[in-house]
């Protein structure tokens, strides 16, 4: 019984490593954007909804992976206690487990559409691209980011269309601006850590009122994008709604971000609500194509998934302990 105690706190170690490597508290936004996507493009099949929602959210975890094999070296430097730097989880293991979510991902796919093959590509060219390349390059990075948002919208479609709809184009359009604005928050947050690791983010480079500006600017036009697919899509009433409410909350986000003494800390909870505003944003879609009482019943368990454990594992994840109030 005691020689067992080292292996199950071993194994407990290592499964730990993995959840946080997850970030568990994002991934209902792909599960949400993918099952939009299928719902606005007439999917009503369960198969085809089931492979809407899995496979954006294994893209996902394939992208967490897979970017913190590529980051290791300046998670070194600015978040020492992550997985990999920590030592909890090996780069090729992490690598390794990024291949393997994104092939299955695939297959799933591959299952229901052959053609989302080249938009699959992309999504995946565009996750090695954003770690490898465009995140230490400013702009380029916080708009990569936000093509996969984009990109997982339209895979969710083509699960149950040959090709998706025209009526998703500014939707998708919307959430690439919205996301590529959360990034940039993620990116204020960061500054110093960047700074450091030789990254020339927005906020490094133009410094962070120049970035909180852009980002405010990215969210309107985001949220305009997705409130102005409802009507193309003529189903204006419970989408709107949804849009309304998440910008309001947009509002309280952006308010906690104001330039003049912002701290790493208060950046990562404009990021956090961002991160549960971002599914009533999804949820809207749902809303448009089924209803806002479906669509509320599925983002109601969402946020509430993702409040409880960005409570409990966010902070950690991006500060080393005691890091985090000094102003950016």
């Amino acid at each position: 019984m005691t020689a067992d105690r080292p292996a199950r706190r071993a194994l407990r170690e290592v499964a730990a490593a993995h959840w946080q490597t997850w970030r568990p508290y994002t991934t209902c936004y792909p599960a949400l954007l993918g099952l939009a996507g299928a719902l606005a493009a007439g999917g009503r099949r369960p198969v085809e909804l089931f492979v809407a929602v899995l496979a954006p959210v294994l893209g996902w975890l394939s992208g967490h992976y897979l970017g913190d094999h590529f980051d290791r070296h300046l998670d070194a430097i600015a978040k020492p206690q992550r997985p990999i730097p920590s030592g909890r989880l090996s780069p090729a293991v992490a690598l390794a487990c990024g291949i393997g979510c994104a092939a299955t991902s695939l297959a799933a796919l591959i299952a229901v559409n052959w053609r989302i093959l080249p938009v699959f590509a992309l999504a995946m060219g565009g996750i090695v691209a954003y770690s490898a390349v465009f995140k230490r390059r400013g702009f380029a990075g916080n708009l990569s980011r936000g093509v996969l948002s984009a990109l997982a919208l339209t895979i969710g479609a083509m699960t149950v269309t040959t090709w998706p709809p025209w009526t998703l184009v500014p939707v998708a359009l919307g959430f690439l601006l919205h996301d590529s604005a959360s990034n940039l928050i993620g990116t204020v947050r960061d500054v110093e850590g960047d700074r450091a690791g030789g990254y020339h983010s927005v906020p490094v480079r133009h410094g962070v009122r120049v970035a909180v500006r852009l980002a405010v600017v990215l969210y309107v036009a985001g949220v305009a994008a997705v409130g102005a697919g409802a009507f193309v899509a003529r189903l204006p009433g419970d989408q709107i709604a949804f849009v309304a409410i998440a910008a309001v909350t947009g509002f309280f986000a952006f308010a906690t971000v104001r330039p003049t003494a912002l701290t790493a800390r208060r950046a990562l909870r404009s990021h956090e609500v961002l991160v549960a505003e971002r599914l009533v944003l999804a949820a809207a879609v749902t809303a448009g194509a089924v209803g806002a009482g479906v669509a509320a019943l599925l983002v109601l368990p969402a946020l509430a998934f993702s409040l409880v454990t960005q409570a409990r594992m966010r902070a950690r994840h991006e500060f080393p302990a005691g890091d985090g109030e000094d102003t950016v």
